[in-house]
């Protein structure tokens, strides 16, 4: 086996680590939405509640996570993977353990804490073993992975019916479970990269990333395309995560009369057509290169999904496929154009800022829309109760697309390409 061959089996290898232990994360994450119904009625949880559970996540990494992604592209990928896996398994323990709602509210504070950066970290790792050769459709591969992850946490109710049978907190003690899985594969990774870590820095990749100092007024310094998607970002995954992760389980149970099952197996298809779809996308804009019009494809398909939902009574599959199709499309493209349109030694740093807004507008819709739900008595005796919350989530999605159109827009062919000037 010669050196390159070497290498790149290293980095797949790393890859996969890397997904299995964003799998774990994700279940983690997902594991509230499935248990929504059994909180309010075995634990008197209210919605406005039951959103500060997936919202306290987000909240304290409004702050953190710039510091996460500076710790980041200071210690290293591999180290940082190890300390916030760490961290999450500690904070999913104390969710399934807690006696009551604070110390539940505690346990997904510090989950929250440690998973974000861990996410950065995971994107990290990719983009440091691939460099541009193939990142798209790695980092693809490796969120598709992670998608699996809530995937199953939607499906829990059906794989583990017998846990859902025994109450709230048997499904959550399987997420602590999972969280488990997930430190041991970064335990794993963190073994494999001390090996090559001499090689790479021969190569000049850990050397770039020590070339200059972090400075604070550098973030500054970011182009104009950089914060088009970071706008994007922030109200595109504000209304899918609060929205699919909180919320829409409920809303099919209640709206569109599905019970428990059926309605966590509707809502785990977006993420089903994410394992397939998200590495098909990546390795096509490897391929073809032209990034921002896929962005905004992807980013359209949402409102249209939302409206599909609210507005008609066609079949959910309809908005399920929309949602799947953007949910694959989206990530797949904006990680990789984010390490295009900042220096390699700031990629971190710049998904941290990213995270910062992002983990705020996600934070910031969950209440919002658990208290329009609250406001609207919303319910399976009402309905359309639901109506305020789909019109605030319609309202913010057409707006994540509008900033898509002016991030192709402004930045013309360098955008399209991923070849923008670097920050």
């Amino acid at each position: 086996m010669t050196d390159k061959t070497s290498g790149r089996a290293t980095a797949w290898l790393v890859c996969l680590l890397v997904a299995a232990a964003l799998y774990g994360n994700y279940y983690v994450y997902d594991s509230v939405g499935p248990v929504a119904d059994l909180l309010q009625q075995q634990r008197g949880f209210s919605d406005t509640q039951v959103g500060l559970l997936n919202a306290i996540y987000s909240l304290p990494n409004i702050v953190l996570i710039l510091v996460g992604g500076v710790l980041v592209d200071r210690f290293g990928a591999a180290r940082m993977t190890i300390w916030t896996a760490a961290i999450c398994l500690a904070g999913a323990l104390l969710t399934a353990f807690g006696p009551d709602f604070t110390s539940m509210a505690a346990g997904r504070l510090l989950f929250g804490i440690g998973a974000e950066t861990f996410s950065i970290a995971t994107l990290v790792a990719v983009a440091d073993y691939f460099g541009s050769r193939d990142l798209a459709f790695a980092i693809g591969v490796t969120l598709s992975v992670g998608r699996l992850g809530s995937y199953s946490a939607d499906m829990s109710p059906t794989w583990f019916a017998s846990a859902y049978a025994q109450g709230w907190q048997p499904p959550l003690m399987i997420a602590a479970a999972f969280a488990a899985t997930s430190f041991a594969a970064a335990l794993a990774y963190r073994w494999i990269d001390r090996a090559p870590a001499r090689a790479r820095a021969a190569q000049g990749i850990a050397a770039a990333k020590a070339n200059e100092g972090f400075a604070w007024h550098d973030m500054l310094h970011f182009g104009k395309a950089y914060w088009y998607l970071l706008a994007l970002c922030v109200l595109w995954y504000s209304v899918i995560m609060a929205f699919r992760s909180t919320f829409s389980i409920k809303y099919f149970q209640h709206v569109h009369g599905l019970d428990l099952a059926t309605a966590g197996e509707m809502n785990s298809y977006v993420f089903l057509a994410a394992v397939f779809a998200t590495p098909a996308f990546g390795w096509l804009c490897d391929r073809v290169g032209r990034f921002a019009p896929f962005l905004a494809f992807g980013a359209l398909l949402l409102p249209i999904a939302l409206a599909v939902m609210a507005l008609t009574h066609w079949s959910l599959w309809w908005s399920t496929a929309l949602i799947g199709v953007s949910f694959s499309l989206v990530p797949a493209v904006m990680w990789p154009l984010t390490s295009k349109l900042v220096k390699p030694n700031r990629f971190g740093t710049a998904i941290g800022l990213m995270w910062v807004a992002q983990n705020a507008g996600i934070g910031g819709a969950n209440l919002m829309a658990g208290w329009l739900n609250d406001r609207a008595g919303a319910g399976a005796q009402n309905p359309a109760g639901y109506e305020p919350m789909m019109l605030f989530f319609g309202l913010c999605s057409v707006a994540g697309f509008a900033c898509a159109l002016l991030l192709w827009l402004t930045a013309g062919r360098g955008a399209q390409e991923g070849v923008a000037a670097k920050a």
